[in-house]
């Protein structure tokens, strides 16, 4: 490694939950710098989970967050001229961006009319351990089970 590593940036946790994790989510639910647009996105989100759920929306995010952020994964690598698929532990950074960005892509994906009910949509499924972006943990943990002879490769 010849550069030095990235310094982590610091951030401000959001300004109604005063919680870093919404703005980690904010952040990765924006386009084009749309921060407002994206904290209204979120909060009405929030909103409809608490509607539906008679829940507080905040744990109830929470929730599914963690049961969509998966433990292991699958790694590709070469080893005499055969790629295996290597199981490997994930950093907890890395956990949490990756069920983060999954909630958001599945979230993207449903039909439903706004991005705010699309995104109440997934969160309420993956609360209850359902939905796109569960189901792409519960892949990954499989693939992850299915691999595991390969694990004395790990590097």
């Amino acid at each position: 490694m010849r550069k030095s590593r990235a310094k982590k940036r610091i951030l401000l946790p959001d300004p109604k939950f005063n919680d870093v994790l919404v703005t980690r989510f904010v952040n990765n639910l924006m386009y084009d710098g749309k921060k407002n647009t994206s904290y209204e996105v979120f909060y009405d989100a929030i909103e409809t989970v608490q509607q539906r759920t008679e829940q507080d929306g905040l744990e109830v995010f929470k929730k599914a967050l963690g049961n969509v952020t998966p433990s292991v994964e699958v790694r590709s690598r070469r080893v005499g001229g055969a790629t295996f698929q290597i199981p490997s532990e994930i950093r907890p950074e890395r956990k949490v961006s990756m069920g983060i960005k999954w909630m958001i892509l599945y979230a993207r994906k449903r039909n439903e009319k706004s991005m705010a009910q699309k995104l109440a949509g997934e969160i309420i499924a993956a609360s209850k351990e359902e939905g796109a972006a569960f189901k792409k943990k519960e892949d990954v943990h499989k693939m992850a089970d299915a691999n595991k002879a390969f694990s004395h490769f790990r590097f």
